[in-house]
């Protein structure tokens, strides 16, 4: 059995590596593709807000049928369904590769081509809904408790390193080989994942109210998170800083206009933020963030507020790289404490419901800092939209170090020591 400490332990379960091959290459493709909508839609019409709107068409489905989607996560078998979200993935990949035909692009007229862009994200939207719950709920059955938090390092770890890949595959890939066949490369992709789910077994369902009423389902996983003061403060603090601090959705406007690095400049702008907090979830799994969790949340938000201002003030390349750089590599360390703290402090036959609730406060509010990013990058301009929404972050964690004193002293070295224990 592996020590307390090691930190290879979740590695040493087979099903959790092929786990990890199948989240890489649906992130990779995952954050390949929206950057390639970015830049193909900033390209077409040179609007910051139409950024922002790649954001809504997203963030609508995956927030209304967040909830739901939970409820059925609970209620089926986990395997199958992520095999169900990464073909519907494949298809909407496929469709955008078919739209982006230089016959068809030749034939349309930009507003049907937009509003085709915009449908296959809504549709995209409505898979991501259904993509956090099932990773979530999966990887729970395939590691034993004592192993969550280092699993969850590793897992948060291979989204970091895709995250870091996708962006500067995405930006040298445009230049490269152009969007369109950068879009088959996705499919590709997504096959690939595809190939490698198909190793893992299908998993018990271990919930045991099979066939529960759809509402009282609903009612019984928001009451368990707004009970729990530990994942609401966590939900809630990303939520806010997420939200705010959306300065990414705004690159392509910084690397054409601002920075004028053009599309190579675009993906290592991109890639930045993931290099550092790829770097920050490697080095956790030796140095373990669960002592003093709420403080180093605090700290490590307040810190990515920081970074965002300096990124928005900033003229130059390479202090705009090393700005993101810093943010990622904090923005690291409060995704391992929210990840821990979901895992510990959630039961199995609750994992869907718990995990759609994050996916709306922490994982929709991506697309929603998108939409007000470029909402207020329309309003008052570029610099002053990041240079705000960072402020905003920094006074969010000002309120919640302030009004919530239990948050600051929260710890999870004991339920830690406790499930290793218990194990042992």
């Amino acid at each position: 059995m592996s020590q307390p400490n090691d930190p290879y332990a979740a590695l040493r379960f087979r099903e959790f590596n092929i786990f990890l091959i199948v989240r890489f290459a649906m992130v990779l493709a995952w954050t390949m593709q929206f950057i390639l909508i970015e830049w193909l839609v900033y390209t077409l019409t040179k609007d910051p807000l139409s950024l922002g709107i790649i954001g809504l068409m997203e963030v609508i489905p995956s927030v209304g049928m967040a909830l739901f989607a939970g409820h059925i996560v609970d209620q089926r078998e986990k395997r199958n369904l992520l095999v169900g979200c990464i073909l519907g993935f494949s298809a909407i990949s496929l469709g955008l590769f078919i739209f982006s035909l230089p016959s068809v692009e030749a034939s349309m007229e930009q507003g049907y081509q937009l509003a085709a862009i915009y449908s296959l994200v809504f549709l995209g939207g409505i898979v991501r809904s259904f993509l956090g719950p099932t990773i979530f709920s999966l990887i729970a059955l395939i590691v034993p408790k004592r192993i969550y938090p280092n699993a969850a390092t590793w897992s948060s770890s291979t989204w970091q390193l895709a995250s870091v890949l996708g962006p500067a595959l995405a930006g040298f890939s445009i230049s490269w080989i152009g969007v369109h066949w950068s879009l088959c490369l996705i499919f590709g992709f997504s096959l690939i994942a595809l190939a490698f789910l198909m190793r893992i077994p299908r998993k018990p369902i271990l919930n045991p109210n099979i066939g529960e009423p759809v509402f009282q389902s609903l009612r019984d996983g928001l009451q368990f998170v707004f009970r729990n003061k530990a994942i609401l403060g966590a939900l809630t603090l990303d939520m806010i800083a997420v939200l705010f601090g959306g300065a990414v959705a705004l690159l392509p406007i910084y690397a054409q206009d601002i920075l004028q690095v053009g599309s190579e400049g675009f993906g290592i702008l991109r890639a930045a933020p993931a290099v550092g907090a790829a770097i920050t979830m490697l080095g956790s799994t030796r140095f373990p963030l669960h002592r003093h969790a709420g403080k180093k949340l605090l700290w490590a938000v307040f810190a990515f507020g920081a970074c965002i201002i300096v990124f928005g003030l900033s003229t130059i390349f390479w202090v705009s790289v090393g700005a993101l750089f810093l943010s990622g590599a904090v923005d690291g360390v409060s995704m391992i404490i929210r990840q821990t703290i979901l895992q510990l402090k959630t039961p199995d036959n609750m994992r869907g419901r718990v995990a759609s609730v994050n996916s709306i406060f922490v994982g929709s509010s991506n697309e929603l800092g998108a939409f007000e990013s470029g909402l207020t990058a329309r309003l008052m301009g570029t610099v002053p939209a990041v240079v705000f929404g960072g402020c905003m972050t920094l006074l969010t964690v000002g309120a919640m170090a302030w009004f919530s004193p239990r948050f600051r002293r929260l710890d999870l070295r004991d339920e830690v020591e406790a499930d290793i224990s218990s194990d042992s």
